[in-house]
């Protein structure tokens, strides 16, 4: 069983920790182990993770329960 932890970081990606799956569009796996860093601006060129292109983009988002 997958077992992760979901994290939004202010103007960035969501930091997701633990042991997970993510299936990409086309349904092919990628196992992870360990720290992920999903985009959430759309602008990172190796979706899903993040590239850090958040910061050229001027995302801006602050995630509070």
């Amino acid at each position: 069983m997958a077992d992760a932890t979901v994290t939004p970081t202010d103007d960035g990606p969501y930091q997701v920790s633990g042991s997970f799956s993510l299936k990409d569009a086309a349904g092919n796996e990628i196992t992870v182990e360990g720290d992920a860093y999903l985009c959430r601006c759309g602008a990172s060129a190796s979706k899903p993770f993040c590239d850090g292109s958040h910061r050229k983009a001027s995302f801006s988002s602050s995630v509070r329960a």
